[in-house]
């Protein structure tokens, strides 16, 4: 049956959407809408420095991800919000996917130079092939290509 994996569970049944900002929170919620989940979280993951100062401000990052939470909810406005503070993003998102029951990752690739691309993309071979769910990669839209 299309939709669901080998066990029967539905694949769209609980989606994890791990979101940087707002800008990319809505662009990632409207590749979404069309598939029609049944249940959304968003995800915004304040990297942690661990002995060192942290990128950003946790306030913040913390404005950042209630941002990033309404843009969600302007197209999924019963999506859940779950905020993970740690070093490693990607261990960040598997830990969320674990912990809120997650049936499926999806994300859209970041766009960028190409040098923003191998970056994002050895993050992107890490989160797909450590995944103990499925991991949907969103397509963009014409306007984004």
């Amino acid at each position: 049956m299309i939709g669901t994996d080998s066990a029967g569970r539905n694949l769209l049944g609980h989606v994890l959407v791990p979101v940087a900002n707002e800008e990319d929170a809505l662009a990632t919620a409207r590749a979404l809408e069309p598939y029609n989940p049944d249940r959304v979280t968003a995800l915004h993951v304040v990297e942690k420095g661990e002995g060192v100062p942290d990128k950003t401000p946790v306030e913040q990052s913390e404005e950042l991800a209630a941002e990033s939470y309404a843009a969600v909810r302007s197209v999924f406005p019963d999506a859940d919000e779950h905020t993970a503070y740690d070093r490693e993003v990607v261990d960040a998102i598997l830990a969320a996917a674990d912990e809120v029951g997650a049936t499926a990752i999806a994300y859209r690739t970041r766009g960028g130079n190409r040098l923003v691309q191998f970056l994002s993309g050895d993050l992107t071979v890490k989160l797909v092939t450590n995944a103990d769910v499925p991991v949907i990669a969103l397509p963009h839209g014409p306007s984004e290509e």
